[in-house]
């Protein structure tokens, strides 16, 4: 006989991909959904980096490997990842901050720019739509610029920092275009503050959990408050979407130029498509 708290465990579970999931926010993300009673798909970038991924969340259902500077690699990753959904959310976490001097990818492509905007846009144009959709943004998005004509940064002058809150501004936008374009999708962008991560550094002021709690409650939680769609969040908290972040005209242009480097363009709104 089936008892009553697992059928309700079995309604509320979630399969969820996580990229980026190896260390830092995607990694405690991943951990929080699993200890919450999700199912999760890790994401690594090399096979080295899934051990280390596996190994901290043993637990997950698997891991697909791809590094998100190459377009082949990303597509190859969406194919395995196609085998072990459809999720019920996907969190695009995965992001890079370089310092120093401008770096092309083998695609011809600028880094910051291909890894934290090209690629969310091609997983979301590659993968059928789940349920939920989360970007993870900074704060350092406040800063940047979305110039649609100049996107990788190839005419202006260079700058790591730039570049980093240009793309930033952009997964926002992508965000705020998604949650329009398929309204059966819950699709939000968080800032997960400045956290105590590899990236973020020892003196950051919040602690990792608090860096993912947001996005884990985005993607599992069967609240009401969770469902609402087209927010850009920090700490559980809506905030004011920055600058171009809310421009339809340059959210479409992005996803536009978005479509042309990649190849490949947006599906179609599934009818029905839901939480």
């Amino acid at each position: 006989m089936e008892r009553s708290g697992d059928a309700n465990l079995r309604r509320v579970t979630k399969l969820v991909l996580v990229t980026g999931s190896a260390s830092g926010i995607g990694l405690e993300t991943a951990k929080m959904l699993m200890a919450a009673g999700h199912r999760v798909v890790l994401h690594a970038r090399s096979p080295e980096r899934a051990e280390a991924a596996m190994a901290g969340v043993p637990e997950a259902v698997g891991v697909v490997v791809g590094d998100l500077s190459s377009l082949r690699e990303t597509e190859g990753l969406a194919t395995d990842a196609r085998s072990i959904g459809p999720f019920d959310a996907v969190i695009h976490n995965a992001g890079i901050y370089e310092d120093g001097d401008r770096t092309v990818t083998t695609d011809g492509l600028e880094r910051t720019f291909q890894v934290n905007v090209l690629a969310p846009y091609l997983l979301t144009a590659s993968l059928p739509l789940p349920g939920r959709l989360i970007y993870l943004t900074s704060g350092m998005a406040s800063g940047g610029q979305i110039d649609v004509g100049d996107l990788q940064r190839e005419r202006r002058s260079w700058s790591a920092t730039g570049a980093y809150r240009d793309s930033k501004l952009c997964d926002i936008a992508l965000a705020m275009a998604m949650a329009r374009r398929y309204p059966g999708t819950v699709t939000n962008a968080v800032c997960p503050g400045w956290v105590r991560t590899r990236m973020g550094g020892r003196g950051a002021p919040s602690d990792v959990r608090i860096g993912a709690a947001t996005q884990v409650w985005l993607a599992g939680s069967d609240e009401p408050e969770a469902l609402r769609s087209g927010r850009y969040m920090r700490h559980m908290k809506e905030l004011v979407v920055p600058g171009q972040g809310a421009d339809t005209a340059v959210q479409e242009a992005l996803i536009d130029a978005c479509r042309r480097l990649s190849g490949i363009g947006l599906p179609e709104p599934r009818p029905g498509a839901g939480v």
